[in-house]
């Protein structure tokens, strides 16, 4: 275990020290942020002046540098925008992303394996196939389209639910949560279902597919020979059998949708990292870009380790010692 950890670590680095490079340089040479952040009407010496402080002045290669030698410092830059320390900005936003990201995970979870396991267990009913017709229509769904439409109905048309922001929070350790409140849930129902809908599909799909290849096999005759009730056969051998691609999904979309919830934010105003990445992106507030991307491809290695972890406990046969 402590090799395979510390391993992975070192990969970590290599990986985050490349990526750094890649997105410094797409960011930093893309546009001019002074364009943006600085009245038109300014004279060319405020514009200088400007510049200077913002350590635009500089090459890329020496922008970089100073970015490199500060990171390793726990430092990704000030935002250009707000003037702050561009992660500080970033882990504020940070548990609203987490708190949605969580909640339509958890509705994917809770939903889309109990379904797929009654589609693929009676594949030929009628409510099978109205379980898989519906994970197709949620694969074709535009998140946009499905959040408008949420809103329409569940906030404008029969106000059940409130459209935009967190609602009440309380704080934790210096961070805010609204699951805990009342009003902060109601906020976050809209949101959530409209982030769940492609993984709860995506689950669904691959739940019934593997209840569809591990039926036939031997140990499930075996299991059933032994005369087990059915509960048994379906929870201790059938569930544990196909858990690992569906726990690998799970981490990957997890990471996914951290990164791609954007729009959800967007549509429903919520305060999370997905509405400062497009501020930043519309502001060219670089260190913002640079610091949430880093973040990001953190999180994703973060998850894939964990899901790695896991796979030991789900089938014995796996050693992640001898990685």
């Amino acid at each position: 275990m402590l090799i395979f950890l510390t391993n992975r670590i070192i990969q970590s680095f290599i990986v985050l020290l490349a990526m750094s490079l890649l997105v410094f340089a797409a960011v930093y040479a893309i546009g001019n942020p002074i364009d943006v952040l600085i009245n038109p009407e300014a004279s060319e010496k405020e514009k200088l002046k400007t510049i200077k402080n913002l350590g635009l002045d500089k090459s890329l290669f020496e922008q970089y540098f100073i970015f490199l030698k500060n990171a390793f410092k726990g430092e990704l830059g000030y935002s250009f925008v707000h003037n702050r320390p561009a992660i500080t900005l970033i882990l504020e936003r940070l548990p609203a992303t987490l708190e949605l990201t969580i909640s339509a995970l958890l509705i994917a979870i809770i939903f889309g394996i109990p379904l797929g396991v009654i589609a693929g267990l009676n594949p030929n009913n009628l409510v099978s196939k109205s379980i898989l017709a519906m994970s197709i229509f949620f694969f074709s769904l535009p998140t946009f389209w499905v959040g408008l439409i949420l809103i329409m109905l569940f906030a404008v048309s029969y106000n059940f639910f409130p459209s935009t922001g967190r609602g009440d929070t309380i704080e934790i350790f210096g961070f805010y949560f609204s699951f805990l409140t009342f009003d902060g849930l109601k906020h976050l129902v809209l949101p959530s279902i409209n982030l769940a809908l492609y993984p709860l599909a995506l689950i669904i799909r691959l739940t019934f597919a593997g209840i569809q290849e591990t039926l036939p096999l031997d140990f499930i005759k075996f299991a059933k020979a032994k005369g087990l009730s059915r509960f048994r056969i379906i929870t201790f051998h059938l569930l544990k059998y196909i858990l690992i691609p569906i726990v690998t999904v799970i981490g990957l979309q997890f990471s996914v949708l951290i990164a791609f919830a954007v729009i959800t934010e967007s549509i429903f105003a919520w305060p999370g990292m997905g509405r400062l990445i497009i501020e930043s992106i519309t502001l060219l507030d670089r260190p913002v870009i640079v610091a949430y991307l880093l973040v990001i491809v953190f999180i994703f290695m973060l998850v894939n380790l964990i899901v790695d972890i896991l796979y030991s406990f789900l089938d014995p046969r796996i050693r992640i010692s001898d990685k």
